[in-house]
């Protein structure tokens, strides 16, 4: 199992992670990953990072697709790849409809769709084979209903690598079946190395579609983010991950249109689930944070001194995932979990 950094977005003011990313780069993590929601955008943080660091593979965890188009996103991954010598790894997701429609003012459409299309088209920029064409539901290249001036293009950059790496967030059936079959990479969010049997079902069906013998053992790499919080006080520890478990659980979507809500009611969590998303959407946080299981925060997170967290971490070992992203900004959590898995 191979560790990743993940450094976030930035909350109301800007972080300087960069003596966190030298860390981990010189700890030998596989990779560092950035994120976006409606502040920071992912990739100008990546990039500086990518400037301050050496070895270490740089990530989107994640690129919201509807906020580019995906020539775009294409042009950008070639472009830092080329810059950092093939590090890039492109995470991509869908985000959500309050984010999708509310701060980038797209319809929501069809996520499984738009991905697929999406991914199909940056491979065909970054092979160069021939000039793009894509008349997908999403996607219309060149568009008919405009000037009419429109012509296929090839891009002008010679990519580093003509296949680079795609991660793909995903949450349901379809979208997890739909990484299997055509990323190379899964981030998934809310990750339990307990539950890893729920996946396997969707997995395997893309793993079916892809064809070639593909599966979890050829190279197809499952990375999840998980939170690590290290100090003495294990309920210190979890009560800093239940403001974020909240947010998602309680506010990142409307009722009845949430699919992290989704995620803890398929985890045996549906009681505490709508607790939470009833308390959240009438403004009491406090109360929706508090009403977070501890048990789900051991799920899907590893929290408290070290030897807990050491014992806790010979599940994750062996439940199939590839890499572990650690999403902490502490840099002693950083170095611990370098020595308990490194």
């Amino acid at each position: 199992m191979r560790l990743g950094l993940n450094v976030g977005y930035w909350g109301a003011t800007p972080v300087d992670n960069v003596a966190l990313a030298q860390e981990a780069d010189r700890l030998g993590f596989h990779s560092l990953w950035t994120a976006e929601a409606y502040g920071s955008d992912a990739v100008s943080p990546l990039v500086w990072l990518a400037a301050k660091t050496e070895k270490i593979n740089v990530g989107t965890a994640i690129m919201q697709m509807t906020a580019r188009v995906p020539a775009l996103t294409a042009m950008t991954a070639a472009t830092i790849d080329l810059l950092t010598g093939g590090r890039m790894l492109v995470g991509i997701g869908a985000s959500g409809p309050q984010v999708v429609e509310g701060w980038h003012g797209v319809p929501y459409g069809k996520p499984v769709t738009r991905a697929r299309e999406y991914i199909e088209i940056m491979r065909a920029i970054w092979k160069r084979e021939a000039p793009l064409e894509h008349h997908g539901e999403h996607y219309d290249i060149p568009c008919a209903g405009g000037s009419g001036l429109g012509k296929p293009l090839k891009l002008i950059a010679h990519p580093l690598r003509s296949s680079i790496p795609i991660y793909l967030a995903a949450v349901g059936p379809k979208n997890v079946a739909l990484a299997a079959e055509l990323a190379d990479g899964w981030l998934p969010i809310f990750f339990s190395p307990e539950r890893v049997g729920s996946y396997k079902e969707w997995l395997d069906e893309g793993f079916a579609k892809a064809g070639g013998g593909k599966d979890m053992t050829t190279g197809f790499d499952i990375a999840p983010t998980v939170h690590i919080v290290l100090g003495d006080d294990v309920t210190a520890c979890r009560n800093q991950v239940k403001p974020m478990l909240a947010l998602y659980i309680g506010g990142m979507g409307a009722k009845g249109k949430n699919f992290y809500y989704d995620i803890a009611c398929r985890y045996g969590y549906a009681a505490a689930a709508e607790q939470i998303q009833a308390l959240y959407l009438t403004g009491k946080k406090m109360e929706a944070m508090a009403a977070v299981p501890d048990a789900l925060v051991d799920e899907v997170a590893l929290c408290g001194p070290r030897e807990r967290i050491a014992e806790r971490l010979s599940a994750w070992k062996t439940c199939g995932i590839t890499t572990m992203i650690c999403g902490t900004s502490d840099i002693n959590a950083l170095r611990m979990m370098a020595e308990l898995a490194l």
